[in-house]
């Protein structure tokens, strides 16, 4: 009998065996979607479970040494829940990574790790673990995801005998077990393998479950990377409350795939959501005439939206018109059933999630980490428990603190068990059950966790002076001019500005104002550019303080990308990287 309170992940996907879903999972296969019922995926699971106990896969001893591990390298497909839940049921621990890893992290992970079976996406993931395979000692086999002409099949696993074996190793896990190793990529350093036991990520499906709009009739798109945990995370509170996951085709074909999918929910990034503000007012800026002007009348209400129970009565009016006019075609653009946009990896701009929420699209921005499984704070859907430019209230079962330097500290069943062969890195952030986040923040009102920087992130200036960049980087960000912004100026006098155009917008600007553009690197020379942007940083200065505020900046040509090694692969700055190619021209800014 399926236990009251799910205790381990698999049990969060078996609560639905009763009560089965025809769209647990789907995807698009030959352009069409393809769906997965729950009976299917819980078969399909099961037959894998049974193949890997058939190659020796099996749980002899539950210390996370000793488990057996099985890495994955794959775009967000059913597949990749399956082999998931298979990893789950017979005691293996499921090592993912990101497709767009680099080849020497790949070989770092899978050597730590001691892989035994990898599941590759499509040929050119195969490829790439095939490349390192010989520097794999306990390797035993790749398998694609992909149906490919000479290369071993991820279905050639699936078995259908010892089921009574599988049924015995499932009793025998317990929720304390070890479920998964997540290597982190961080901004610096060498990954390192977090350890997530099965009450640390159940505990944090069960605690957010209530905050999030998941009645009868949900359905979500999936487009974030799944070996991120904060997907993963939400893959299972999906399978728990029964709402069926759609995953996007690519990043590209979000935008269709939101029309087709019409999901209630989605999890994004900030970077993401910038983008879809950024095609809005792309197309207000194609209208012409009295259909401009309602637009940008629309978009400037939207702007000074508060939470607040009750707006004044003649704003409400003006939003309901407003919501006829205009903000009704922005929720069809994203499907036109969106209850609520889930939020995290990093700091939302204020302005886009007041833009959204006035539209009727809720944005509840959360915060955690890969040590916590991950949420350790979220906004919900009431009023009363939302506040802009905080991460909400601390979720249920979760204790907080601010230690006296100001850094986050975090103690709960969410927290891992350690990072995985390194006992001197976790002794580093374990303080009598605490967890030190790295990040700095303060409890607003005794209640709203807020983020104010990250504590190897704060630039002290040759002065002294603390600075945290981040808050900067977002208001500068603010103006449709600037895509990408990183502050600099640890040990220095003053601080100055690494800033990426948005060349899009830019373009339209110097149609505009006469002035040719052949290319960002010729355009960000030209005088009146460079005037136009010196006016953006003077217009935002005086919201900081004097040493906050920017000396210098330079223009720089092309965008920061996780290709170049620039950014996360949740898109955070590589805020070393980048000054280490940037170097020279940073060295310029300081040189008078």
């Amino acid at each position: 009998m399926q236990p009251t309170t799910p205790q381990r992940l698999f049990d969060l996907a078996l609560i639905h065996r009763s009560d089965p879903i025809p769209d647990m999972l789907a995807a698009k296969e030959h352009g069409k979607w393809r769906t997965y019922a729950t009976q299917e995926v819980l078969e399909l699971s099961r037959a894998l479970a049974r193949g890997f106990q058939q190659m020796g896969i099996s749980p002899h001893n539950f210390q996370p040494e000793y488990q057996d591990k099985i890495g994955l390298i794959s775009a967000n497909r059913p597949e990749w829940v399956i082999v998931d839940l298979a990893c789950q049921m017979c005691g293996a621990v499921l090592v993912p990574v990101y497709p767009t890893i680099s080849q020497s992290e790949l070989q770092f992970v899978f050597q730590d790790a001691d892989v035994k079976i990898i599941f590759a996406g499509d040929l050119s993931l195969y490829q790439k673990v095939q490349q390192i395979s010989h520097q794999l000692p306990h390797l035993q086999g790749i398998y694609s995801f992909d149906l490919l002409e000479n290369i071993p099949h991820w279905k050639s696993l699936l078995s259908e005998s010892n089921d009574e074996q599988l049924e015995r190793t499932m009793q025998s896990i317990e929720a304390h077990h070890l479920a998964t190793i997540i290597y982190t990529s961080g901004t610096t350093g060498i990954p390192k393998g977090v350890m997530l036991s099965h009450r640390n990520i159940v505990s944090n499906v069960l605690a957010c479950r209530p905050y999030l709009p998941l009645s009868a009739g949900a359905r979500a798109l999936s487009f974030l990377p799944l070996n991120h945990v904060y997907e993963r995370m939400i893959t299972y509170l999906y399978l728990y409350s029964g709402v069926p996951i759609y995953y996007a085709e690519s990043m590209d074909k979000i935008g269709d795939n939101l029309k087709e999918v019409q999901p209630t929910i989605f999890t994004t990034v900030p970077r993401l959501l910038e983008k879809v503000y950024e095609k809005i007012v792309q197309a207000g800026l194609q209208l012409h005439g009295l259909k401009r002007w309602i637009f940008f009348w629309a978009l400037n209400l939207a702007r000074r939206y508060e939470l607040r129970p009750s707006q004044p009565l003649l704003y409400r009016l003006q939003l309901q018109l407003a919501d006829k006019l205009v903000y009704a075609k922005w929720r069809a653009a994203l499907g036109g059933r969106i209850q609520a946009i889930v939020i995290g990896s990093a700091p939302a701009q204020i302005r886009l999630l007041k833009i959204f929420t006035a539209a009727g699209i809720p944005c509840l921005e959360g915060y955690g980490l890969t040590e916590t499984s991950p949420v350790i704070s979220v906004n919900r859907i009431e009023i009363e428990n939302r506040m802009f430019g905080t991460v909400g209230p601390i979720i249920e079962g979760v204790e907080v603190k601010i230690a006296p330097d100001g850094e986050i500290l975090c103690k709960g069943p969410n927290v891992m068990m350690g990072y995985y062969k390194r006992p001197d890195l976790t002794a580093e952030v374990m303080e009598d059950g605490w967890l030190h986040t790295g990040d700095i923040g303060e409890l607003v009102n005794g209640k709203f966790l807020k983020i104010t920087d990250r504590k190897k992130e704060l630039l002290k200036t040759s002065g002294g002076k603390y600075v945290a960049p981040q808050p900067i980087e977002n208001k500068l960000k603010e103006s449709h001019y600037i895509q990408q912004v990183m502050v600099v100026g640890d040990g220095r006098k003053f601080v100055s500005a690494l800033i990426v155009p948005d060349f899009a917008a830019l373009k339209k600007w110097c149609e505009k104002n006469n002035i040719p553009f052949q290319d960002p690197q010729q355009v960000i020379q030209e005088p009146r550019v460079i005037a136009l942007y010196h006016s953006i940083v003077d217009r935002y200065n005086p919201l900081f303080n004097h040493v906050e505020q920017i000396k210098k900046f330079t223009l720089l040509p092309h965008e920061w990308t996780i290709e170049e090694g620039e950014l996360t692969p949740t898109l955070k700055l590589k805020r070393k990287v980048i000054e280490q190619k940037y170097h020279d021209i940073i060295e310029q800014l300081y040189a008078s």
